[in-house]
């Protein structure tokens, strides 16, 4: 699938690491570092634009790496870029860990995912068939 793209970044296209990766690490484009204390968050601009085609979305997740070795994650993960939206793609990430981290322009800060999504239409009912979990919600099959 061709995706349109501006980049006005510094950087590379986005592009997948491997033939088998889903996503496709996105860059920091900034003109000094970030330094992201504890428990804040920031909004880090990538210099990137796309135009999805109608039914796709593209998610903004995580990078594993960064999560595990620094606490670094995307506050609304996984964030959602709709087909209509033409601004920049921005990404608002959050420091978990006890140390200041610094990002410097250029640093891989999440992943993106272009994915396929529905478009639901709903019918109204009076009520929902029965299932075997009915209405259990969190935690309701006990500890495994």
């Amino acid at each position: 699938m061709k995706v349109k793209i501006v980049n006005k970044s510094q950087h590379d296209m986005p592009a997948y690491a491997t033939s088998l990766s889903a996503g496709m690490d996105l860059r920091a484009n900034i003109n000094k570092p970030i330094i992201i204390k504890p428990f804040e968050r920031v909004l880090v601009p990538t210099g990137l634009f796309i135009e999805l085609p109608q039914g796709y979305e593209a998610q903004i997740r995580p990078r594993s790496g960064l999560a595990y070795k620094a606490g670094i994650t995307v506050l609304n993960s996984p964030g959602t870029i709709d087909a209509d939206y033409r601004g920049e793609i921005k990404v608002i990430l959050i420091n978990l860990s006890q140390q200041n981290f610094v990002i410097n322009n250029g640093e891989r800060i999440c992943q993106m995912v272009v994915a396929p999504h529905s478009v639901v239409e709903w019918e109204a009912v009076d009520s929902l068939e029965e299932s075997s979990r009915g209405a259990g919600g969190f935690g309701h099959t006990g500890k495994q």
